[in-house]
């Protein structure tokens, strides 16, 4: 499944049992190792990340009601070099070492505690009703917009906007008329006519 996804695929969906979204990446992880795909725990982590982007977590409560619980977005972590080379600018042996310090304590920071990457709920259920959380991110905004047709691109951006308060450069100038004859085709009904 992660292979798959990896190439040709505009999306994969597939079903699993993890409770948790980081129980899900090390359940995905562990099964590529059993297989042989990798030997490394880190890169097999780095693949599943890369392809899980969102996880729609269904519950069955006691009275056997089954029900979307949450919806969490993986945003993989991108390993960015934060060094400093200020250590050439100060004057003192004491001011070199001081910045050097602050380099060593950044790399075993890196080297030890590697974060591959970050969750968050963008939608959960509470008290009967689907409650907004937090916004989705940039580079899934973009990609999602990418596979939209014009009229659900302007939808989605106003979405975006009442929701969350994130305003996207308009894809193009679209009209309402035009959104709502999209619509209508869509649902297999011709189009109004003006005359």
């Amino acid at each position: 499944m992660i292979q798959s996804a990896q190439v040709a695929s505009k999306f994969t969906l597939f079903t699993h049992h993890a409770k948790t979204f980081p129980d899900l990446v090390t359940a995905l992880r562990n099964s590529m190792l059993r297989a042989g795909v990798f030997r490394n725990e880190k890169t097999a982590e780095e693949q599943v990340v890369q392809v899980l982007n969102f996880d729609i977590h269904l519950v069955k409560d006691f009275r056997g009601r089954r029900y979307i619980e949450r919806v969490t977005e993986c945003i993989p972590v991108e390993d960015k070099n934060e060094y400093t080379y200020d250590h050439r600018k100060e004057k003192t042996l004491e001011g070199k070492l001081d910045k050097f310090m602050d380099n060593a304590t950044m790399y075993f920071t890196k080297s030890t505690n590697k974060e591959l990457y970050k969750y968050v709920n963008v939608m959960e259920y509470h008290d009967g009703a689907f409650v907004l959380t937090n916004p989705i991110s940039e580079h899934n905004i973009v990609e999602m917009r990418n596979n939209m047709d014009d009229s659900d691109v302007v939808l989605f951006d106003k979405f975006l906007e009442r929701n969350w308060g994130i305003k996207v450069k308009p894809y193009n100038d679209i009209t309402e008329e035009e959104i709502e004859e999209n619509k209508a085709v869509k649902r297999g009904r011709k189009p109004k006519t003006v005359n």
